[in-house]
């Protein structure tokens, strides 16, 4: 059983006829693009937007119609994977290393909907290493600022080449341990210089819908 698959075709339950819509990237949200392109083939009517070029190319492929970000104002409900999420829905993503993109798509959006298996849910955050994005210049320096903050950062690497994000940027994956205010470190990596962004996501998920072993699935609201 796809636990990915069950929790992205839950998930797109939620997507109505007129909807703007925020298509995720990454392995998960590859299920939920073609569940909904199987929807619109069989009639719903949406516009979407990708968080990458390769979740545009999948949407392009399954026949969903695609608009300029110049011509929708914002979006009803974004569908995205992650890397981790705790009970509060902060979630640690940029694994496929779209985080920017999906970030500023999910800011956007009136409802942020996270699909998971279960093993991405966790008490707290910090088993998955954080991606920062950062930009190419003096990034050895922005290498060595993250340490300071105690990070074990690593340049993401895309076979023997550097990766290289839809951006032109490249990707930390940072080892922190256990985060245990992801809030007050999502602020801290944000005013260095040289960190374009980072994969915390901190108040933006409405709701996870969550795929488990047994075949049920859960959806889950933030606890305050």
């Amino acid at each position: 059983m796809n636990l990915k698959q069950l929790a992205a075709e839950k998930a797109v339950e939620y997507v109505e006829d007129g909807m703007r819509i925020g298509l995720g990237t990454g392995s998960t949200a590859y299920w939920a693009i073609r569940k909904i392109g199987e929807r619109v083939r069989a009639g719903l009517s949406i516009q979407a937007v990708a968080t990458s070029k390769a979740s545009e190319k999948l949407a392009q492929e399954e026949g969903i119609p695609l608009v300029p970000f110049d011509q929708i104002a914002g979006l009803d409900l974004t569908i995205d994977g992650a890397d981790e999420l705790d009970r509060e829905l902060h979630l640690i993503k940029g694994g496929g290393g779209a985080l920017l993109r999906e970030k500023i798509v999910a800011y956007h959006s009136k409802e942020l909907i996270i699909i998971a298996d279960e093993s991405k849910f966790v008490d707290k955050l910090g088993s998955f290493p954080l991606p920062v994005e950062i930009v190419p210049f003096a990034n050895e320096w922005t290498m060595a600022a993250l340490e300071k903050l105690g990070a074990k950062p690593m340049l993401r690497t895309d076979g023997e080449r550097l990766f290289i994000t839809d951006n032109g940027n490249y990707i930390a994956d940072c080892r922190f341990g256990v985060i245990e205010h992801p809030a007050e470190l999502h602020a801290q990596l944000l005013a260095l210089p040289g960190v374009v962004d980072n994969g915390l996501f901190i108040g933006l998920a409405a709701r996870a819908v969550i795929g488990h072993q047994d075949g049920t699935v859960t959806v889950m609201t933030p606890e305050k």
